[in-house]
This record gives C-alpha cells, structure tokens and sequence, in this order.
C-alpha cells in the first residue's frame, strides 16, 4: 500500500489544464479540484470529502469515455485514478490484481511477460481497466476466450451509502457472497455508476491450483496476420457492397464456438474516401491446423465477385506483438489534441443491400473530408455466446460488432462531423428508427462507446429507450444494484443506471 499522500490539482496549479484534457478534447473539464489517490484509502477520504461537501464528483481511469460523463460542466470534483495502476498477482485470493488506473497495455505486457497468461481485452493500449472491465471487455480473443468480465472473479468498490457514509467493499462472483450483486452488476454494467472502482481480481471459472500461470488463460504463442487494402479510386458501389457483404457472410459462417475457423479474427475498417483506401487486419493462430491456408481461403471468399484486387501483407509475429499491431496510438501527431464522437451497433445478422448502399454514399461523399471518418465491422461471436445472457451484465448474442468513429482537430469543424456521422448512422439504421434497436439484425449497442444521441428523439425515433438498447433485459436489475448500492445517486452521468 503506498504511503504517498493523494494529490490535489486546483486551477491555479500549472497540471490543471493538462488534467482538464483527457482523450477527447471535445470536452475540457473545470472542476474544483482533481484529486489523484495512491490506496484505496485515499479514494475513501476524497469521496467522504465531497459527500460531506454537497459537491458533485466523477471518475476516470485512461479518460477515454467518448462522452461528456466525466467533464460535465457541474462536476466539482475529479478523482482521477491513474497513479493506482498495479499489477500484480494476489496468492491470498489466488488472481491477478488490477488496480483501475492500470491501462491495457500495462495489463498485457505484466500479465504475459511475467506470467505467460492473458485477458480477451481490447486493442486499445492507453484505455484503463477501471471502465474497459466494468463495460465488458472484448477484444481480438474474445472469440477463442471469451469477454473479460468471464475472468472477473472480484471487484472492490468504493461505496457511499443511505446516511452518506463512504465505505470500500470487495464483491466477489462467489455464489455465498452477500455483496455478490455488485459483481454482477460490474460484468458489463459500466463505469461511474455504483461507486468508484478500485481494482479488481482476475481469476478464471474453471482455474485449479495455485500456480500464477494457469489463473488466467494463455494465449497462442504467435499468429500468422494478414494485412489487406482496396483502394477507393477503384471501388464502385457494387464492388464496396460485395465486399463488404463477403465479409459479413463469412464472419456469420464461421461464429460459433464450434468453428474450425472460429480462431480467426478480422477487423474490416471501412474509411471514408478521402482516406484513400478501405483496410483490413486479419489474424489466425500458428498452432491452428493449416492456419496459413485457412487464411488464404478467408482472403479468397473475401474479394470473391470484387473487381478491385487488394494489396495484401503477410507476417508471423509473437503474440504480444499482434495485440500491439492495431493499438491506438497514445501519443504523437494524430493522437494529442483530437476531438472525438463514436457510436456503435451489434449485430446477429448481416447488413442488407439497402444499408450496405447507405454507408457507401456517405463514405464516397466528395463534399465531405475527414480521413480518420470511418466505420468498421469487426469479428465477434465465439465463445461469447456460451455464457448464460443472465450470468453477467452485459448482454449476449451478438455475432458481430460495427463500430463508428470520426476524429478532427479543429473546433471550428464540430458541427460539420458530427452532422456527418450522425447521418451515416441514422441512415444505415433508418429501418428500425435511427438506432439499433434490438430485433433480428441487431442486439443493440456497447456501453463501452456511449452515444448520447442514442437518447436524444431527434436521432433515435425508434421508440425503445437508450437503456434497453445498451443493456437489454438486464437494465432492470441493474437498477436495482444500483438503489441498493448507491440510493443517494452520487454516481451519476448522462447515461448512468437510473434508480427505480
């Protein structure tokens, strides 16, 4: 436990403005003060601090909430958890410790390089666990592993109850655990809702022994990766719905557990024409039988009936190596200073022609110029589904997942991109009213990339409420952990868990 004292950061000190700007410039935040704890203890004492106070507090672990849930304009205190970012592995609970301020990157290079094991996370180096895990977690092994929160085995929670007192609680997935429920509703119910995460434990269902290297899975040792490109200039409509089409086809043959090629992961990441190029990220175990032609086979069903020939790498890397290969860059040009809007869909059944139409015309606008506008389909499924929907928070079902993203610079062009993403989105979901509300396409949305759109009538027309789109059946219960775990709503964001 470290004996440093917390930090407090006011306006006045030259690290405000630095802490004001996390991932998404597109919100600066001003509260009174940010507080950066090293214990839970700490964390105890600013959260009684501000409770006592009256004053409405946040948190943040890696800052890369896509919307204004941290950075509210009447938040007045920030406690900001990355100097609690430990990892390590706990002999007396038998699993991996992973304080909230710990990022993916950390958690990967610590858990593989000294212990040879992993977690299906994220590609996302610079996200921290604090939100990655509460929302779900998925990642590239997600189909051969399954979601992170199948390896979560507990959670401490800081905790403010009815009188106000402040409290830290560890909430286990064991069946006798009376604060079980708290678990639960941490396996997919999002951050910032029911106190303020400290760390977890890692430890998965079906591990024996007390040997480090066998608590957590071991991922493949290296991957064969295929990189492919399609250049715009040649791409017509037909040729970009083929394509496309072609890929979600084989992702729907090829998702269940079951699957001689349920190892291959693909990411299919469709830019807007002024990026030049539609790319793709591909990868398949070494170890898989005949791996290198099951990915020439992938590659081959993919470009089927397309006129535009691909230009296409191959490489075998360690798999370290691989999960690093599509990260996010944490810094340098493109990565500081961005401003950012997402939104994302699930799926269980493929795009129509109709909607695959939609997105090309909105991808090869040519009075529209953004090379980072895109949206991508991405590879899900597997292992996944064989988790009772019940057994955790977030939902199941989902066989694929779309994500969409624009970055820009300039506030001055604010409006301009996010009229343009909120349109590709409305269009490509204008069946069911704007969104992705549940029904034999989609399963709904990911937590994990909130869209306030989502509950705003003049986007979402579909009648079904940003909550079940995000949560599904599982909403209800969630509302209730959370009056019993936070009945003065202290926790509190534009789309945190509503009391009953």
């Amino acid at each position: 436990m470290s004996t440093r004292a917390a930090v407090t950061v006011t306006p006045d000190d030259h690290r405000y403005d630095l802490l004001a700007r996390a991932d998404n410039y597109r919100f600066v935040a001003q509260p009174e003060y940010f507080r950066l704890p090293y214990s839970t203890a700490q964390v105890v004492e600013a959260v009684s601090e501000a409770v006592a106070a009256g004053k409405r507090l946040t948190v943040r672990s890696g800052g890369h909430c896509g919307e204004a849930f941290v950075a509210s304009p009447d938040v007045d205190v920030i406690v900001d958890l990355s100097s609690m970012s430990h990892v390590g592995y706990d002999e007396e609970r038998g699993a991996f410790e992973v304080e909230a301020g710990a990022t993916v990157g950390q958690i990967y290079r610590v858990l593989y390089k000294n212990y040879g094991v992993t977690i299906p996370g994220g590609f996302c180096m610079g996200v921290g666990a604090g939100g990655h895990i509460s929302g779900g977690g998925y990642g590239p092994l997600s189909r051969l592993l399954g979601l992170t929160v199948d390896h979560l085995y507990a959670v401490e929670v800081v905790v403010v109850d009815a009188e106000g007192v402040v409290s830290s609680v560890v909430a286990t997935r064991e069946e006798d655990d009376p604060n079980r429920d708290l678990w639960w509703a941490h396996t997919g119910g999002g951050g910032g809702n029911f106190g303020v995460i400290t760390r977890y434990w890692l430890r998965s269902p079906e591990a024996v022994g007390t040997d480090p290297g066998q608590a957590l899975p071991r991922p493949p040792a290296s991957f064969h990766v295929a990189r492919a490109s399609w250049s715009w200039a040649e791409l017509t409509e037909e040729d970009y719905v083929r394509l496309v089409g072609n890929f979600l086809d084989w992702q729907l043959r090829n998702c269940t557990v079951d699957s001689p090629n349920i190892g291959l992961y693909a990411l299919l990441e469709c830019f807007h024409r002024s990026a030049g190029h539609l790319a793709m990220h591909a990868q398949i175990p070494v170890d898989v039988p005949d791996a290198e032609e099951r990915m020439s086979w992938f590659l081959a069903e993919l470009n089927e009936g397309v006129a535009v020939a691909p230009s296409v790498t191959r490489q075998r890397l360690p798999w370290l190596a691989t999960a690093q290969l599509l990260a996010v860059p944490d810094v340098g040009p493109g990565a500081v200073g961005v401003r950012r809007k997402v939104k994302s869909a699930d799926l269980r059944g493929a795009h129509t022609r109709e909607q695959l139409a939609a997105a090309y015309r909105h991808l090869s606008r040519s009075d529209y110029h953004c090379p980072s506008a895109a949206m991508e389909y991405i590879a899900y499924g597997g292992r996944v589904n064989t988790v009772d929907p019940a057994a955790t928070a977030v939902p199941r079902a989902a066989l694929l997942k779309t994500f969409y993203m624009v970055a820009w610079s300039d506030p001055g062009e604010d409006e301009e991109h996010l009229r343009w993403i909120r349109e590709l989105y409305r269009d490509i979901h204008h069946a069911t009213g704007g969104a992705p509300a549940p029904d034999e396409v989609n399963t709904g949305a990911y937590i994990n990339y909130p869209d306030i759109d989502l509950a705003d009538p003049e986007w979402n027309t579909s009648g079904v409420p940003w909550h079940t789109i995000y949560y599904g059946d599982n909403y209800p219960r969630l509302q209730e952990v959370k009056a019993k775990w936070d009945p003065r709503n202290v926790f509190r964001h534009a789309f945190s868990i509503r009391p009953r």
